[in-house]
């Protein structure tokens, strides 16, 4: 009787914390738009290395790119005393990780439709765990990315599936 207490209490879990539905159609709609935006790299690509990533490769990096938003999102104080740890050790570490850290983010700067997704991703996961903070619902941090980044993949999914139900049209 308690699992089936506990199995209800996880799905109802969208509707007592609202910001886990807007993380949901955030993750859809970047699902939606991603599948759109696909042909349109095909047809642009200039170089063929543009057309091999715009190809298979789009869609593994975009996945890999939004769990990676969610991860540090999730559980940043992990992340970070992780990081700050390695930079400890050594200066040779230190400028790696920092050249690492100013050529993602003026790769990011550069194409800044890339960097507005991710914003909008991570502000819809910091509102999803602070909802569920307003919940009392603090699970371990891997267990909160794993179930946040199921979350986000699931929308996306749902948001891929719904382009190919509606022909490629939005509209």
């Amino acid at each position: 009787m308690r699992a089936l207490s506990a199995l209800f209490g996880v799905l109802l879990l969208p509707l007592r914390a609202p910001m886990l539905l807007v993380l949901f159609g955030v993750s859809a709609y970047m699902g939606l738009h991603w599948a759109d935006v696909i042909p349109q790299l095909l047809n642009h690509a200039e170089t063929p290395l543009q057309s091999e990533f715009a190809g298979p490769w789009f869609w593994p990096l975009q996945c890999a790119q939004a769990l990676l938003v969610v991860a540090f999102c999730t559980m940043p104080d992990l992340l970070l005393r992780e990081l700050s740890q390695l930079m400890a050790a050594s200066k040779a570490l230190t400028l790696v990780v920092t050249l690492l850290v100013v050529i993602t983010g003026g790769l990011y700067l550069l194409h800044l439709a890339v960097l507005s997704e991710v914003l909008i991703l991570a502000s819809a996961v910091l509102l999803a765990r602070l909802d569920l903070t307003r919940l009392r619902i603090a699970p371990p941090p891997f267990l909160a990315a794993f179930g946040l980044c199921s979350w986000v993949l699931a929308g996306i999914l749902i948001g891929r599936a719904l382009h190919r139900s509606l022909g490629g049209y939005l509209g």
